[in-house]
């Protein structure tokens, strides 16, 4: 028998078990599934529990947090006007002026800045630019980071301060 007609006695090599992602991990593939959730509700004004329910069926949720999806968008689209008050004033633009995916991204990071205590600043903050890289204009990003980073400071100031003097 030649080389070429070698016949295949391995056996196969054992299936690995697909790595469940960590906690990490689906947060962050739900703040994106919600960024998407979020701009369909800013765009049109469908009702938060349609968008919700689509998502849920017509989405692969299996690699995010569900309940955690369910709490941005319901957080987010409930409080927009107080969380739009939080960071207008930082703005160097009219809110009216904002790219839709740049006010979604400002309005799911400031959500986890002033709601979500269990997010540590840095962790809200490096998402928002995350999803901005993500979804955004090429350099929204930097504008994100630089707005929610002047947010993180008023809303979050003791957190910035234990973590400066430990």
């Amino acid at each position: 028998m030649s080389e070429v007609e070698t016949t295949n006695d391995q056996s196969p090599a054992p299936k690995r078990k697909a790595k469940k992602p960590s906690r990490s991990q689906m947060r962050s593939a739900s703040r994106r599934l919600a960024l998407q959730a979020v701009y369909q509700w800013q765009m049109n004004k469908t009702a938060v529990s349609e968008i919700e329910t689509q998502f849920v069926m017509d989405q692969d949720m299996a690699t995010c947090d569900k309940t955690y999806f369910h709490e941005i968008l319901q957080g987010v689209t409930a409080d927009a006007k107080k969380l739009d008050d939080l960071f207008e004033e930082l703005l160097d633009r009219p809110l009216s002026e904002l790219d839709p995916i740049e006010l979604a991204v400002m309005r799911i990071g400031s959500f986890e800045l002033a709601e979500r205590l269990d997010v540590p600043y840095k962790v809200a903050i490096n998402e928002g630019v995350e999803l901005a890289k993500g979804f955004g204009a090429t350099e929204s990003h930097k504008y994100i980071n630089g707005i929610l980073d002047k947010l993180a400071q008023r809303v979050r100031r003791e957190e910035i301060a234990a973590r400066r003097n430990s």
